[in-house]
């Protein structure tokens, strides 16, 4: 399986539109609703290439089927760094079927992960993988665990590898700024499974 990869299909939110230019290719970005089995909806952040989304004729409210990679890009806002994290798709068919939110990355643990209980006594583990990706280049996808798998990365070191299985999903929190609270998105890899890897990756 490769070390990152994510399988996407729900309605389209509204119509893509221009984001980038970059080496002289045109970027277009659109985000997907993606309801999970509880019934909440996850809205996701979609990138893709022009040829790519020109493929394909949507309107608003169509269902597509995406795939690509889970990316990351670090960027300066207000003398601070932001992580945003968002699906640079490689491939978009425009098809009914049921709602699907299937991805699988692998690597290297960066930072030490975070483990808590929430008040009802549920175990939680944050961890940020570090994933490679061509050119020397990697992404760096913050991931969350439940349970017994929460507690056994919990004890991993920096730089274990991981490969992880679940959905991406996204998620509001309220942000205190100098102007007051913002209501912002954060996104991360919710963990079905998480396998502790022999640490092969040379880094």
């Amino acid at each position: 399986m490769e070390q990152n990869n994510i399988l996407l299909r729900g309605t389209l939110q509204e119509l893509p539109k221009f984001s980038h230019e970059n080496h002289g290719r045109r970027f277009y970005k659109f985000f997907l609703e993606v309801p999970r089995l509880s019934g909440a909806v996850d809205i996701l952040p979609i990138i893709a290439q022009e040829h790519t989304v020109f493929r394909i004729d949507p309107t608003a409210g169509s269902m597509l089927t995406v795939s690509g990679q889970i990316r990351s890009h670090n960027i300066r806002q207000d003398s601070t760094r932001h992580l945003l994290i968002f699906v640079f798709a490689t491939d978009i068919v425009a098809e009914d079927g049921e709602p699907v939110n299937e991805a699988h990355i692998e690597g290297p643990i960066c930072r030490a992960p975070t483990y808590r209980r929430t008040p009802l006594g549920r175990e939680i583990c944050d961890v940020m993988l570090c994933v490679p990706r061509a050119f020397h280049r990697a992404d760096y996808i913050p991931c969350i665990l439940w349970g017994r798998t929460a507690f056994e990365v919990s004890d991993c070191p920096v730089r274990q590898v991981l490969s992880i299985s679940g959905r991406l999903q996204s998620r509001t929190y309220n942000k205190v700024t100098e102007s007051g609270t913002e209501e912002r998105t954060a996104y991360e890899l919710s963990a079905l499974t998480a396998d502790i890897l022999d640490d092969s990756s040379g880094i």
